[in-house]
């Protein structure tokens, strides 16, 4: 069924795309964060595992708001691994070696080039698609992503 609430189908479309790509980004981070918890390994194995855990958890939320996101505009979200690689702009990297440092980095990159991302399409949700809902949401989205590199960020000084 049509949502009919201010927006035109066509920028209601064009939001659920581009909010389809964004849940796609942390999709592929969710999977990210949840290898380095499955497959940490060294001295500081119990510590990292556990923040890993509590940062996988969050992107969960995340993805899920953002998919109800999508569907509050009347769209489907996307749902398959094939669709999440086809439009998220994050990799895949696989790692050689399993310690904390360098899943520390990795996600961390991921965080920032989903905050940078995010921040580059702020406005373009206000106006000209003239949904201020997702731009405040996504607004939102922006600060947590922030945190949660802060909190990356700390553990590599």
């Amino acid at each position: 069924m049509e949502a009919k609430i201010g927006i035109s189908k066509d920028r209601l479309a064009e939001v659920a795309h581009s909010l389809s790509k964004i849940l796609a980004d942390e999709f592929v981070l969710y999977t990210k964060t949840r290898k380095a918890h499955w497959n940490i390994e060294g001295p500081d194995f119990y510590n990292k595992h556990k923040f890993f855990e509590e940062q996988y958890n969050e992107i969960e939320e995340i993805i899920d708001e953002v998919a109800e996101r999508i569907r509050k505009l009347g769209h489907f979200a996307p749902a398959s691994l094939k669709q999440f690689l086809e439009l998220t702009h994050l990799s895949e990297d696989d790692r050689e070696q399993n310690d904390s440092q360098g899943y520390i980095k990795m996600l961390l990159a991921d965080h920032e080039s989903i905050i940078i991302h995010i921040r580059e399409n702020i406005n373009n949700y206000a106006s000209p698609l003239k949904d201020l809902g997702t731009s405040d949401y996504i607004t939102g989205l922006m600060e947590t992503h922030e945190t949660m590199a802060w909190m990356l960020r700390a553990h590599l000084s």
